[in-house]
């Protein structure tokens, strides 16, 4: 009985492995280009069969006592109902700052909440304060 339950689940995995979807095809590199300066600069970029293309550029900045690396790059890429998509981003001393359409924009603050905050901003004295009744 067991070796027939055995068996039974074995066929149970080849079908349901056989009736999975083939594995995609590789998606082919079409274009490649990679710079490396002795400064520290740099760029590079690639662009793939079905349409994604990369680029990143990069070069050293001095902030403060240390010396970071500026970044500035972009990806374009068609999702697979056919939509658009575009990204462009800089990460330096401020940090990372994408920008792109498909990045939600959280809603306006309303007039009361802003002028509570700043409120709170011009007083601070008055935080943790228990208030007197």
């Amino acid at each position: 009985m067991n070796s027939l339950l055995v068996s039974f689940i074995g066929l149970l995995c080849v079908a349901a492995v056989l009736s999975a979807p083939a594995e995609n095809e590789p998606v082919p590199i079409v274009a490649q280009e990679s710079d490396i300066q002795p400064d520290g600069t740099f760029k590079w970029s690639f662009e793939t069969g079905d349409g994604v293309k990369v680029e990143q550029t990069g070069q050293p900045k001095q902030i403060d006592q240390e010396t970071a690396v500026v970044l500035q790059g972009s990806a374009s890429w068609t999702d697979n109902e056919g939509n658009p998509h575009q990204l462009t981003y800089v990460a330096d001393e401020n940090g990372y700052q994408p920008q792109s359409a498909d990045i939600p924009v959280a809603p306006e603050v309303p007039p009361a909440i802003a002028r509570a905050l700043e409120y709170n901003a011009a007083h601070p004295e008055q935080d943790g304060e228990p208030q007197s009744q």
